[in-house]
């Protein structure tokens, strides 16, 4: 069973050393000891978002502090090509149940898109507080899946804007149900260039629509930019559903999904 793990900040773990002591304290400690009720001797595992790694026993465990005597250290790299959704707003919650599954099945990075059919509306404060929404999910689900790196949300994207994403290095994929080719069909074209000598995205980025699905208009601006149209199955998915299955296909691709190391 692999330890639970615990965020310090971000960088926080940059100068610990094997035999070091590092000091969790607030919201991380307090579940630590009031709620998981962790004693001395146990293992757990601390990150700090930079993709460091501090696993260790715990020596003492408080509601406003928790230590952990460094046992390993380890650095996990960044992983190219860097998986992205671009997700269109969607009511009853659906577009923040597909942001939390796709991060802890590998997400890396996350734009809300407020497309031009879709239903819910961010505006002002709302538009603040749903940021802080999707954030603090995206903290839960890296959490949950014992990730050292937190995705993030990034900036809002708005109708046709959305094609801003497309660009060099980039690999942008369209989950559309008009599409001709599947997302495996052209995400194997893609590698496969790679092996005979192409340089390979720097980031693959999938772009999931509304509930009314995407329109004519935004789906011109993306193809025109350089986006291509993929099916991923015969079936028609929910938003909340098709960004998620999307990155477990290419997990699978990329040849993530496996023992870890």
């Amino acid at each position: 069973m692999s330890n639970p793990l615990f965020y310090a900040e971000h960088g926080a773990l940059a100068p610990i050393r094997i035999g070091d002591t590092t000091v969790l304290t607030g919201a991380e400690a307090r579940h630590a000891a009031q709620v998981m009720r962790l004693a001395p001797g146990e293992r757990v595992d601390v990150a700090d978002g930079s993709g460091r790694r501090v696993s260790g026993s715990v020596l003492s465990a408080a509601a406003d502090h928790l230590e952990v005597s460094a046992e390993s250290v380890t650095d996990e790299p960044f992983p190219t090509p860097e998986l992205v959704l671009v997700q269109a707003l969607a009511k009853g919650d659906r577009d923040l149940l597909a942001v939390q599954t796709a991060t802890e099945l590998g997400l890396d990075a996350v734009h809300p898109w407020q497309a031009e059919r879709s239903i819910v509306r961010w505006k002002g404060e709302k538009a603040a507080k749903a940021v802080a929404k999707w954030d603090a999910a995206l903290l839960s689900a890296a959490k949950q899946a014992r990730r050292t790196r937190v995705p993030r949300t990034q900036k809002m994207l708005d109708g046709v804007a959305v094609a801003s994403v497309c660009g060099p290095g980039t690999l942008v994929l369209v989950l559309h149900e008009d599409a001709t080719e599947s997302l495996g069909e052209v995400v194997g074209e893609v590698l496969g260039e790679v092996t005979e000598g192409s340089a390979p995205p720097e980031r693959i980025v999938l772009v999931v629509g509304p509930e009314g699905g995407i329109s004519p208009a935004e789906v011109e601006a993306l193809t025109g930019s350089g986006g291509r149209l993929v099916l991923l199955g015969r079936n028609v998915l929910r938003s909340s559903t098709a960004g998620p299955a999307a990155v477990a296909v290419l997990q699978h691709l990329l040849g993530r999904f496996g023992p870890r190391t």
